[in-house]
């Protein structure tokens, strides 16, 4: 898998970098991949094996991976867990070591030493530089868990659902489903040697590490991995690094946007932007055309989720006018994402019977790139399943031609008293008020109706608006049944570790 995903890249090519440090060539990601193999086979470690990976983002967290990934199944821990939740997942996962890097999560390395897992260090050089990446085990046979048994040899990823409302589902993602989900997102953005992605997403998420990062070393690109998204240095990474494109979630281009709209956005290093891409929740309209004013670049709209190894489906490119003097900032803009880039995709209807085109149900998917069974539980795969394809929980609609569109998720659709208002389309109403930066819509449980609408914004620096004000903005928009009974003002909106807006359970979050 890493040799065909290594593929395409010149010896001497930049391969891997961070702000502010020289990059890594091809020839020195695969020499480190490389390493790391051997050091691990010789430490005991076989294709079947699960280690988890505990790491700061950055260079040294996708080098890792990708070294593990080689040998046998990578777990990447989001690093800001606690103890008790890293010790839930490294049993879940039967882990065989935990590898960690420099600055490794407390919380891991704790749970690990109360499991009597192995630990294995590594770390970059005393210089830091990404150039100089080398990961160095100790040597020594780690302790084997012997009553633990090894699972299939073609799985080289392995990573548990948010679990949001239930037990974290454990999703197994094999190598060939990596390098075709990798390979045609490469194509799909017509990736090319030259172009330089800005990764923001975490690498313990598909959407950093299969969208952005594999993407771009699929097509011999490189990728400036940050430590994290930080809407105050965007802008500075921008200039420094002077990317080609970057990609991210729909509440972090808020952000940007809101910080970036109107302050010489296309000047010295942003000027190489190309396009951007936004994926793992639908794109508010409101928030895809600005992106476009502010970058003046086209603005890709992609479809993604965990268990088909990321990428579903995407708007392309070419359909998109070029960025120029003629640039049009407001394309059409509504709830699509495309075709799909590989997997079979379907709908579902509610009655239980495959919908017609543009009937809205549940969107169901097979094929390569998508898992045929969640690992761990095994009792969540009989109510994830329908006749050999996957439930996403998403509820959307497939015209004639293959298009796809969005409608919410189905655990977080609104019913009040027997309507179902998608939050999607209230955020949206809401982004198009001209002092809101960001907002949520969520449920609230009422006595009488079920639940109700209930939103919650952010302003606009300097920018006023009091919630009878977004309420009759939002009434020449929407239909009654779809007005917030309350609207709140915050500081910031909750988020996933991923940057992802959690609405599901916001309502008691926050005392309603």
């Amino acid at each position: 898998m890493v040799d065909t995903l290594l593929g395409r890249g010149d010896a001497k090519a930049p391969a891997l970098s961070a702000p502010g440090r020289p990059p890594l060539d091809y020839a020195g990601l695969r020499a480190s991949v490389a390493r790391v193999a051997a050091q691990l086979e010789a430490l005991g470690i076989e294709p079947g094996d699960a280690v988890a990976l505990a790491s700061p983002n950055g260079p040294e967290a996708l080098a890792a991976t990708l070294g593990v990934a080689s040998v046998c199944a990578v777990a990447p821990l989001n690093p800001g867990l606690t103890a008790a939740e890293c010790r839930f997942l490294l049993e879940d996962l039967s882990a065989r070591a935990l590898l960690a890097c420099g600055g490794a999560s407390r919380g891991a390395l704790e749970a690990a030493r109360d499991l009597g897992l192995p630990v294995v260090a590594a770390g970059p050089k005393p210089s830091g530089l990404a150039k100089d990446i080398e990961l160095e085990l100790p040597a020594g046979q780690p302790r084997r868990p012997a009553s633990l048994g090894r699972r299939d040899p073609s799985v080289a990823l392995l990573l548990h659902t948010s679990g949001t409302t239930s037990r974290p589902k454990l999703v197994a993602v094999r190598r060939e489903a990596l390098v075709h989900s990798a390979t045609a997102i490469a194509r799909g953005l017509s990736l090319e040697p030259s172009d330089v992605c800005l990764n923001v997403m975490p690498l313990f998420h598909v959407h950093g590490l299969v969208g952005a990062a594999l993407a771009s070393l699929a097509a011999g690109a490189s990728v400036c991995c940050t430590s994290g998204f930080d809407a105050m240095q965007f802008a500075r990474w921008l200039d420094d690094a002077g990317p080609t494109w970057y990609t991210a979630v729909p509440s972090m281009h808020q952000a940007i946007v809101g910080r970036l709209a109107g302050r010489g956005s296309r000047r010295a290093g942003r000027r190489r932007l190309r396009f951007v891409r936004s994926c793992s929740s639908p794109l508010p309209a409101a928030v895809r055309a600005a992106l476009s004013a502010c970058f003046e670049v086209p603005v890709v709209n992609a479809y993604g989720m965990t268990e088909a190894a990321h990428q579903v489906s995407s708007t392309p490119l070419g359909a998109f006018p070029s960025a120029g003097r003629d640039f049009d900032p407001a394309p059409d803009l509504d709830c699509s994402v495309g075709w799909s880039s590989g997997p079979e995709v379907r709908v579902l209807g509610s009655d239980g019977t495959w919908a017609q085109p543009g009937q809205p149900g549940e969107i169901l998917l097979r094929g390569k790139t998508v898992i045929t069974a969640y690992e761990r539980p095994p009792e969540a795969n009989a109510m994830s399943f329908h006749e050999g394809w996957l439930r996403t929980g998403d509820q959307g609609t497939i015209d004639e031609r293959g298009e796809i569109r969005l409608i919410g998720r189905l655990k977080e659709l609104i019913n009040t008293a027997g309507e179902k208002v998608s939050p999607y389309e209230v955020e949206d109403a809401l982004l198009s008020h001209p002092s809101v930066a960001e907002a949520v819509c969520f449920a609230i449980p009422s006595p009488t109706r079920g639940e109700v609408v209930g939103a919650a914004v952010v302003l606009k620096p300097g920018a006023a608006a009091d919630p009878r004000t977004l309420r009759r903005f939002l009434g020449e928009r929407l239909a009654p049944c779809k007005l917030p009974d309350r609207v709140l003002t915050l500081a910031a909106l909750p988020k996933g570790p991923t940057g992802k807006l959690q609405r599901i359970g916001l309502a008691a979050r926050l005392g309603l």
